[in-house]
């Protein structure tokens, strides 16, 4: 059109494998995603497919990074330099097999010149899983704001990353909703905490000790320092907005629970471990969603009920790491309510400390019926809602002390 001078910009769902593929297919070059005259034709090993035996030589099925499968060639194992691929391939091709037999490890034998099309499908499927957790895992990193990592572990299934899941820090209002309101000065503290710092000022206790763990006990609010306090960084009255310390694991659980957190590091007792955040609603925004959320068997809402019962957070499709956090009935960790940037006491930030030392590997778990919780289930609903009060829901939390239900 002459003249214009303006242009579209739309997000393309499309991964960039997918678009190579369709470069490639087509003999299209396109610098913005690495293909190029030369890289055209490249060829790099993504994963592999199947196996054969023929003339006494062992060939491995290809799919090559960035091409479609019907690319896809035999090629000698001589001819292959990634072990770590072939590596995969033959404890995928074992997995399967072991599971055939009640879990008891099997090779195939000698004489086997074909994987049967089941084994091979099941290696496809591990393959391809791998690579979108890896993505997944990559995503999550990029978009964190704390030090320490996220890692991603399936090794229970064939499940990939939650397709309708958005990672964010903080909490994401709904139009109209404020959550940032109500801090205009910050206390003048040169070395907090002062007679005038930001807890007392509120009419409480610091909430933590001078080796930055919380002493406090649970239903007493924690009011840390803000961006208009003389303090910095260091100041030993900000740690729930420092974000996560510890480096976590989003991992599949064993016993039908859907996904859960492990903590990579030992946690001492009454330290900050994560914020629970997702989307801000209104109560009568949070009883619209919950009934289509009874349907699907699965809710994240979380009544903001320190002071008032008129918003809920929504972690179904924005939340962070919390959002895989599952139920126990003697959890290891604990709710608080938590002021910084908002003293509006009806919107707090809801923080989750430990209750006691939890080791490197131990799954992190809080109690879904503690006070500000409701509406809380994961994968281990099965179909159900706590908010049917008619209908209970099993717990599968293992504990000693295990109430039996979810509600």
């Amino acid at each position: 059109m002459e003249g214009w001078r303006g242009a579209w910009y739309v997000p393309c769902l499309a991964s960039l494998e997918t678009l190579q593929e369709l470069c490639r297919k087509e003999n299209l070059t396109c610098k913005s995603i690495g293909i190029t005259n030369r890289s055209l034709k490249s060829y790099e090993v993504e994963y592999l497919c199947d196996y054969k035996v023929e003339e006494g030589k062992a060939y491995y099925l290809v799919k090559w990074k960035g091409w479609p499968e019907s690319s896809n060639t035999w090629e000698p194992r001589k001819h292959l330099n990634c072990p770590l691929l072939i590596q995969n391939f033959l404890r995928d091709k074992n997995e399967y097999l072991s599971r055939g037999r009640g879990g008891k490890a099997m090779k195939l034998r000698n004489h086997v010149k074909t994987l049967k099309p089941a084994i091979a499908d099941y290696v496809v499927k591990k393959a391809k899983q791998r690579i979108a957790l890896q993505r997944w895992k990559e995503e999550l990193n990029r978009k964190k704001n704390h030090k320490a990592m996220i890692l991603v572990e399936n090794t229970v299934d064939l499940e990939g990353p939650p397709l309708d899941f958005y990672y964010i820090n903080e909490y994401k209002p709904a139009p109209g909703i404020n959550v940032l309101n109500g801090i205009t000065t910050g206390c003048e503290c040169a070395d907090c905490p002062a007679e005038k710092c930001c807890p007392k000022e509120a009419g409480f206790i610091l909430a933590y000790n001078k080796r930055k763990k919380l002493k406090i006990q649970p239903g007493l609010p924690i009011y840390e320092c803000n961006s208009y306090c003389r303090c910095g960084p260091d100041c030993p009255n900000r740690i729930v907005q420092k974000g996560t310390p510890y480096s976590l694991c989003i991992f599949r659980t064993n016993n039908g629970r859907g996904w859960g957190v492990k903590t990579l590091q030992k946690i001492k007792t009454n330290s900050f471990v994560m914020e629970y955040v997702g989307e801000v609603i209104t109560s009568e925004e949070a009883e619209r969603r919950g009934q289509f959320y009874d349907n699907q068997g699965n809710t994240y809402l979380f009544d903001l009920d320190y002071d008032s019962d008129e918003f809920t957070v929504d972690a179904a499709r924005y939340g962070n790491v919390s959002h895989f956090v599952n139920h126990s009935c003697d959890p290891n960790l604990q709710v608080f309510n938590v002021f910084i940037d908002n003293l509006d006491l009806r919107l707090p930030r809801i923080a989750l400390f430990s209750t006691r030392t939890i080791k490197a590997g131990e799954e992190l778990t809080f109690d879904y019926q503690m006070k500000g919780s409701i509406d809380l289930t994961s994968d281990s609903a099965e179909g159900l809602s706590p908010s049917k009060k008619s209908i209970r829901t099993v717990c599968k939390c293992g504990a000693m002390c295990c109430r039996g239900y979810l509600n």
